[in-house]
């Protein structure tokens, strides 16, 4: 690996050594006036800059043909051949207003808010789009801990941000919130390929700024779905790799079709066996939008969704397994009547999710805009499972007699269904000046669901009426807000932010629970979450912000179902500094987050892998983020981020042996105190690059009481991407070559698992029971790869 490692260093310091750099620079305006911080960049790269505070910039590129985009808000492109020093000077003012501003002006944060947020353009997503989920994607982010079910990144994966998990933060698509309204989480297996369809994302960590949907207690993830394209093109893209793993996308525009309207589509199919033993996934989507714009109203209409079908790996493995077979995967297992172990080949999860989308902006030819969107999405789908030796009437069925002997029990399969509904209406209007910039807005939402089981199979006994539930429950979830939101000029340096926003949330639920057990809830929720800051700009070059944010949130479906909980509360502040040069950017933060009642993991899985929450009263994460960009030549740049923290339960009780234990200040479950990431970018020559990516992830527990048996050990994995594009390639646009290798060193590492506890009879306890404790574990992948081809016309 060395050698080989050595030679392609060899190969393109040889390429660099034959290559002729010209400066590429001049001014970014907007209506004469100098635009700071606009963005300009290669298109496919994104090698670029920022211009300065008179709308200068200023970098080198190789001789060649390239496409550079001009970004504030507004965004225009420019073809250019680049055979000398080159002065191109672009005015903003007759621009395409990119979607950033239009449908995400009310959910995103720029530099001059005084919020902490990481930035991810579909460029950089382009890099290693090969059929991985977006928390995979996401992985290299600051303070961002990814993991996968299976171990290879399709199918479940789950992302923690500052420790918090997937449950806690905030998703938006173009603003419309995209949370499970009950259990509150993102599962991203139902959009499959859905990284192919987004423009770019924002990750705004801690509070951030009021938002629609469930509120964020960890993070906000805002995405953007593509924008529309003024040209007709088209794109083919495969990928093949490890564990018999494809992905196949065809997306296409028309292009602006008499200047005004656009359609566009995308059919992807991703199939992977996985790291895990058959934690196989087999993945169909589709993405379609129709746009209208002209010079003041943009309107969209998107519908995109996903079919999934994935052997359920959410098990875990002991840490004797662990040693001696770390891709063994017990779901499905039983025994034959000749005590052979096999396993049950559709132990599956099946749902399909479809989403539809209906996006209003309009400009008032003023200050003002409006933005409007009506949403709905509908969802249905089941866990499949054998379940050996199974009791009758736990699955609603009769015990029976036969041959003289009362039956009790049979081999049977179950289905656990959920079908819901989910809709509403999200909205704002914005003012600006040039000293103001004032949102008010707020959303309704509606969720609708049904949870019921069926028994499709029975060994031994008599089936009920066909497809007669044995349990039936409904949720019922309205959540309505509203909020109103102001950056504004104090002098020429200072700058205020306040942000004001009223949640109120209703949630009952009425039938059966699977155990039998009746599941009765009507609770009502009103929240009120004021945030405020600074940002004070001493120079150019540097700049400074603090905020305070208050934000509380509601239990979810789960809580209620394990215990009697409470509403969390937090509160949030936010001591930052930006540091701004051309070939350096330092963004660093001191955190603190203060919580009421937090529902912290306790470790436990419930039957379908979910991870059970608790309050545990009072907590904290104290904690110091560092993320930069440094060019260290025209050629290397090199992005690190490190995040240390204190993650702390204060005096946390809780029960071992049947008793109350006071374990004093213990670490949160799921907390490393040390994240750390690097990307290193190596472009020897047009058209060709090079990342390493690097990730630490530091010593976590799994428990609350910090258990041994708890503990997850620390682990550095390395990935290396190569990606090469050639444009005006033969009758193509652009072929893009790509190749991944994922854990490039081998690391045997685990990222996620659960602890558990259970009691057994001691007569020589006070309590007459004893409690013993273990741990499951979710291994992820060794050494695999991914190569991708695309085709663009």
């Amino acid at each position: 690996m060395k050698n080989v490692l050595f030679l392609l260093g060899l190969l393109v310091l040889t390429i660099q050594a034959q290559a002729q750099q010209f400066q590429l620079s001049g001014k970014v305006t907007e209506n004469g006036s100098p635009v700071e911080e606009a963005s300009v960049y290669v298109k496919k790269t994104g090698e670029g800059t920022i211009t300065d505070t008179q709308g200068n910039y200023s970098f080198y590129l190789e001789k060649g043909t390239y496409t550079i985009v001009f970004s504030f808000g507004n965004k225009t492109s420019k073809r250019i051949v680049l055979d000398a020093d080159k002065v191109l000077d672009v005015d903003l003012a007759e621009a395409w207003e990119s979607l950033d501003e239009v449908f995400l002006s009310s959910v995103r944060v720029n530099a001059q808010s005084p919020i902490t947020y990481s930035n991810l353009t579909n460029e950089e997503i382009e890099d290693r789009n090969l059929g991985q989920d977006i928390p995979v994607l996401m992985s290299y982010m600051p303070n961002v801990v990814s993991t996968s079910d299976a171990g290879a990144g399709v199918g479940y994966t789950g992302i923690r941000v500052r420790g918090s998990d997937a449950t806690r933060v905030n998703v938006t698509i173009n603003g419309v919130p995209y949370n499970d309204a009950e259990s509150q989480g993102t599962f991203w297996v139902d959009l499959p390929d859905f990284a192919s369809s987004v423009e770019n994302l924002q990750l705004q960590r801690g509070v951030g700024t009021s938002t629609n949907g469930a509120g964020a207690f960890g993070a906000s993830l805002n995405i953007l779905t593509d924008s529309y394209k003024e040209e007709a093109q088209a794109e083919f893209s495969n990928s093949v790799g490890s564990y018999n793993t494809f992905k196949h996308t065809a997306k296409f525009s028309t292009g602006l079709i008499n200047d005004h309207w656009e359609i566009a589509g995308r059919a992807s199919k991703i199939r992977s066996d996985g790291y895990i033993d058959r934690a196989s996934s087999d993945l169909k989507a589709y993405f379609l939008q129709a746009t209208y714009v002209d010079e003041n109203t943009l309107v969209k209409a998107l519908g995109f969704g996903g079919k999934e079908k994935t052997y359920q790996a959410w098990y875990g493995i002991d840490a004797e397994t662990l040693e001696s077979d770390r891709t063994f995967n017990p779901a499905g297992i039983y025994f034959d009547e000749s005590g052979t172990m096999k396993f049950y080949d559709n132990q599956t999860d099946n749902y399909t999710q479809d989403n539809y989308q209906l996006l209003w902006n309009q400009d008032y030819g003023t200050s003002w805009t409006s933005n409007i969107a009506f949403h709905y999405t509908y969802g249905r789908g089941y866990y499949e499972e054998f379940n050996e030796d199974a009791g009758l009437t736990g699955f609603g069925l009769q015990p029976f007699v036969s041959d003289g002997e009362e039956v009790t029990t049979s081999d049977l399969v179950s289905r656990k269904w959920l079908d819901n509904d989910f809709y509403g209406t999200v909205f704002s209007m914005n003012y600006q000046n040039s000293n103001w910039d004032v949102t008010f807005g707020g959303g309704w939402n509606k969720y609708e669901g049904d949870h019921f089981g069926e028994v499709i199979y029975t060994r031994f006994a008599r089936n009920n009426d066909p497809y007669e539930p044995y349990y039936f429950g409904t949720s019922d979830k309205t959540d309505f807000n509203v909020y109103g939101k102001a950056n504004f000029a104090i002098t020429d340096k200072l700058a205020g932010y306040a942000d004001l926003q009223l949640r109120t949330v209703h949630y009952e639920t009425d039938g059966i629970l699977d155990d039998g057990s009746q599941f009765l809830n009507d609770d009502d929720f009103s929240f009120f979450n004021p945030k405020a800051g600074l940002t004070y700009e001493l120079n150019p070059s540097n700049q400074f912000y603090f905020s305070y944010a208050r934000a509380h949130r509601e239990p979810s479906r789960a809580d209620y179902k394990s215990g009697d909980p409470e509403p969390e509360e937090l509160n949030d502040f936010e001591l930052g500094w930006r540091f701004n040069k051309p070939s350096v950017q330092i963004n660093s933060n001191l955190y603190f987050m203060d919580y009421q009642n937090q529902l912290v993991l306790t470790g436990g899985i419930d039957d379908v892998g979910a991870f059970i929450r608790e309050n545990s009263g009072n907590s904290y994460r104290l904690g110091l983020e560092i993320d930069a960009t440094v060019r260290l030549s025209d050629k290397f740049t090199v992005r690190p981020n490190i995040a240390i923290s204190r993650n702390k339960n204060v005096d946390y009780v809780s029960t071992f042996n049947g008793e109350l234990v006071e374990y004093g200040d213990t670490d949160i479950s799921y907390s490393p105190g040390i994240v750390a990431g690097n990307i290193l970018s190596y472009m020897p020559t047009n058209g060709l690059e090079l990342n390493l990516f690097s990730k630490y992830v530091g010593d976590q527990y799994m428990s609350n009481v910090e258990a041994e048996n708890s503990r997850l050990d620390s682990y550095f994995v390395n990935d290396l991407n190569i990606q090469y594009s050639w444009e005006d390639a033969w009758l193509f646009r652009e072929v893009v070559l790509t190749g991944l290798v994922n854990n490039i060193l081998g690391e045997e590492y685990v990222s996620n698992g659960y602890y558990y506890t259970f009691n057994i009879p001691n007569e020589d306890l006070p309590s007459g029971v004893q409690t013993l404790d273990g741990a499951g574990y979710y291994p992820q992948a060794t050494t695999n790869f991914l190569l991708g081809l695309t085709l663009k016309l």
